[in-house]
């Protein structure tokens, strides 16, 4: 059996924020294998802690959604770089599938650097838009911002939103939403809240019916908002709320560097908090 530990990720509350399996001493765990505990659990994503390929490194990680593998995800990092740091400050490196993931740990605040830069792709029709989330056409984009694909590894369709009642109206509306997410299977809806913004995010072909937090798309939100020309050059830090409509809010930190006119750097950080601890069956090889 391999001990695994469940943190609340993006909140220092428990049964808030994104709920996390850490399931230590994989290294002996085939792909597939890792595949059913992931399903097992049915949390948004679980993450799997082997021996670093360097010594240097903390860890080698691997990160499964129910249904799927993927090669970085935010929420992860966070709530496993916390994990294994015991309550100390410091730095650790993990290995992840997308490269090498620095974390800097400070107070129970994990602080990741996006392993790829974010970068803009193509534009989405506000017409496809607003009718794969069940909202009318006035009711998409606000200022600069428009609906467009953008990716830092894994990609997302980002729709921006007039304000938090669109927000609180979206929804995957059947066939439409099913057309627009046929090759990006993710939703990343957000819409202005004081001086930072607050997001939904919906991929139920990734057994997802809706994130309380994702910390790759809000990584990579840095394109989309670089895009709208509101990032100025220099360091701009931002407050990210999800699942407040989930009913589990979290709080993400964005910290963004633009150096001559260009991303330059992307960071996330935000706390968690162990909920449940115990011992998982290892699934009979396939």
């Amino acid at each position: 059996m391999l001990d695994f530990f469940v943190y609340d990720v993006f909140t220092d509350r428990a049964f808030s924020g994104n709920s996390l399996a850490v399931v230590m001493g994989a290294d002996d765990l085939s792909g597939s294998q890792m595949q059913r505990i992931a399903r097992q659990f049915n949390l948004s994503e679980t993450i799997f802690v082997m021996q670093p390929a360097d010594p240097a490194h903390r860890a080698r990680v691997r990160i499964f959604l129910p249904l799927a593998e993927i090669p970085f995800a935010g929420h992860p990092t966070v709530g496993c770089a916390l994990h294994l740091s015991d309550g100390q400050n410091g730095h650790l490196v993990l290995e992840e599938q997308a490269g090498l993931v620095p974390v800097a740990i400070a107070d129970g605040v994990a602080e990741f650097a996006a392993p790829v830069l974010p970068e803009v792709g193509a534009d989405v029709a506000d017409a496809d838009a607003a009718a794969a989330l069940g909202l009318s056409v006035a009711q998409i984009g606000f200022g600069t911002h428009k609906p467009l694909i953008a990716r830092a590894g894994p990609a997302f369709i980002f729709v921006p939103l007039r304000d938090l009642d669109a927000l609180a109206q979206a929804r995957p509306a059947g066939a439409a939403f099913d057309a627009l997410t046929q090759a990006i299977p993710k939703v990343y809806a957000y819409a202005p809240e004081g001086s930072g913004f607050r997001a939904r995010m919906f991929a139920p072909a990734n057994g997802i019916p809706e994130d309380p937090a994702t910390g790759s798309a809000s990584a990579t939100l840095a394109a989309p908002l670089f895009a709208a020309g509101v990032l100025p050059d220099g360091e701009t830090r931002l407050t990210l709320r999800q699942g407040v409509e989930m009913g589990r809010p979290s709080r993400i930190g964005l910290r963004v560097t633009v150096q001559g006119g260009k991303l330059a750097a992307v960071h996330v950080s935000g706390r968690a908090i162990r909920v449940a601890e115990g011992r998982i069956t290892i699934p009979e090889p396939q």
